[in-house]
This record gives structure tokens, sequence and C-alpha cells, in this order.
């Protein structure tokens, strides 16, 4: 339940996934935000004779002036689906994705060209970044290697769903809830994060396309025994899109100490034990480097995986300037 004075709001859980479909194009707004495009065609994929699909439809992520890159939509409810079929589903977009790449690319082509909001937002992105126009920003996004990326968007996320897609997959899954709730007149209120809202709060000072750290809050046992001695750092959630960015973490100490004091270098994440979270693995031990102490903003103070650049931290004189 959702509460105030004026109003109660009850959960209403979708009895069809077109009803979850309704309500992503309802709030696809403030959910991927303006430098993402979502297409929700329904449009086979895959090779003549072998595996095809029919993904919910496509997202073009276009926050990375270096790095755009598509995602393959899946639309689910927790209570209609096993978690076999979810990966199963997700795997088979991607086996699709990848023996039929000029098929999807002329498919998001034939979408975007029906939208003409959508497709001077994919023109003007190729102007600025160098690419020479959309048909080759779509080659260059489809054609790269490992270029399929999945997100999957459920009313509700379990453990167990979330550990499958860690364990099972090697390309990146990211989740989004969408949950909706009514009041007695009728009015909608709809609950989710902002689509990679984590790194969206990380990028206010630091271009997305500079990322290759991230910053992890250490208490005083932890950051000895662990950091130091183990050469590792675990039990940690990160963005399944992002791991690929991730070539150093940085250790923030906590009160009394409240700085970033520690950089090391990143040889593997890994899925920690039987989770839904990652270990890091170092190539060396971590190096101490001049503290970035808190500056004026007490907010800065990592309380969970915070992503920045090491040439950033290097240069800050307090966290002010990391995040």
């Amino acid at each position: 339940m959702l509460w105030n004075k004026e109003n109660k709001y009850i959960e209403i859980p979708y009895d069809k996934e077109s009803e979850l479909e309704d309500a992503v194009n309802e709030v696809k707004a403030a959910l991927f935000g303006t430098t993402r495009i979502y297409l929700d065609d329904k449009k086979k994929i895959g090779k003549k004779g072998g595996t095809n699909n029919l993904p919910d439809g496509y997202l073009i992520d276009l926050t990375n002036s270096q790095e755009p890159k598509i995602f393959v939509v899946e639309n689910d409810l927790s209570s209609h689906q096993h978690l076999k079929h979810i990966a199963v589903q997700i795997l088979e977009f991607s086996l699709s994705f990848e023996t039929s790449k000029v098929k999807v690319k002329n498919v998001i082509k034939e979408m975007l060209q029906k939208r003409k909001f959508e497709w001077k937002k994919c023109e003007d992105y190729a102007k600025k970044n160098g690419f020479e126009n959309v048909d080759y920003l779509l080659e260059s996004i489809i054609h790269k290697k490992d270029s399929f990326n999945a997100l999957l968007i459920i009313d509700e996320l379990g453990e167990e769903l979330e550990t499958v897609l860690i364990s099972r997959f090697k390309f990146p899954v990211e989740v989004v809830t969408l949950r909706r709730f009514k009041n007695r007149n009728g009015d909608l209120l709809y609950e989710f994060q902002p689509f990679l809202n984590e790194i969206t709060e990380d990028t206010e000072k630091i271009d997305i396309s500079e990322i290759d750290t991230i910053v992890v809050p250490a208490r005083e046992d932890g950051f000895k025994d662990v950091f130091i001695d183990g050469n590792s750092w675990y039990a940690i959630r990160l963005n399944s899109s992002m791991i690929p960015k991730i070539k150093y973490i940085a250790a923030y100490q906590v009160s009394p100490i409240s700085a970033i004091t520690h950089i090391a270098n990143v040889k593997s994440i890994e899925q920690w034990k039987d989770t839904n979270k990652y270990i890091l693995y170092f190539t060396e031990p971590a190096e101490e480097i001049k503290k970035v102490p808190l500056g004026k903003s007490k907010g800065k103070a990592p309380q969970s995986p915070r992503y920045s650049s090491k040439n950033r931290i290097l240069k800050a004189k307090t966290m002010d300037n990391v995040f």
C-alpha cells in the first residue's frame, strides 16, 4: 500500500502481459530518460530454419557518446512465468540476435523510420559523434563484438531469478521492476527505479564513456582483511552492462577516515558464491594514493558501490570532484 492523508493506493497486479506492456509505454519517458529510445513493435528475428523469436521491443541507449547500445526487451509477469522459461527466452533472444544481425538492424531501422522524432534523435546523435548516418550508427552498434544486451521488465524480481540471470549468461542482462497502484478514484501510481539510475546519479560530472572504476565503502576490518590482505572485494551489486567497463576498484574508508585511500587493478569479476552479487579479484595488491576526503557535500560519501574514473579520483581534491 502507498498512503498519505489524502489518498490510499492499493497494488493492482497485472493480469496479462499486455497490461505490463501498456504500463511500460505509459511511463517510458520517466523510466528510460531522454537519451534512450524505446521501440515496442513486435517483429520476429532469427535465421531462417534456425531459432526464431519475437522480442517485446528494443531500447536504443544513446547515453554514452562513444558506446551506443541496443537492448532487446522482454516483458514478463513473475506470477505467470517459471524462472526457467524467462532464462530460456532470453537465451533464445541472444541466439536469434547473433545469427540475424542484418535482419535485426533492418527491423530497428524500419521502426525508427515510422517515428520522426526518434529518427531525428538518432540523426543528431550520429552527426555529433562521428557516425555517417543512422544506418551506419545501427550497423556499428549491432555488428560489433558482444553487442547483445538484454533488458527484462518484470512486476516483481525475486532473489532467485536475479541469481539465475547472473549465473547463466555471459552477456549483460539488466532488470527493471514496474508495479502499479490505484486509489478509490481510479488514479494510478507506478513504482519503479529509472533505468540504470545508479549510473545516472554518478554521471553528473563525469561522462559515462570515461567510467572505468567502481568505488566501494569499506569498514576497517573488511578493508584490512579483504581489500588489503585478500586482494579482492566481494558481495557487491553491479549493473551487468557496466561490468566490461570496470578496470579498477577504489576503496572509500568510512568514518573516522572518510576518504578514498587505495586503488587496485581488477583482474576478474565473478559471481559471488551462489548469490546475486559479485566478487572482484585484483591483479596485484592495492596501491595507496593521496587521500580524497569528503568535501562540502557529506552526501558524496558512498553508501553502496559508485561509478567514477581512476583519472578523476587521482586528480580530485575532495569527493565533490569524484561523482
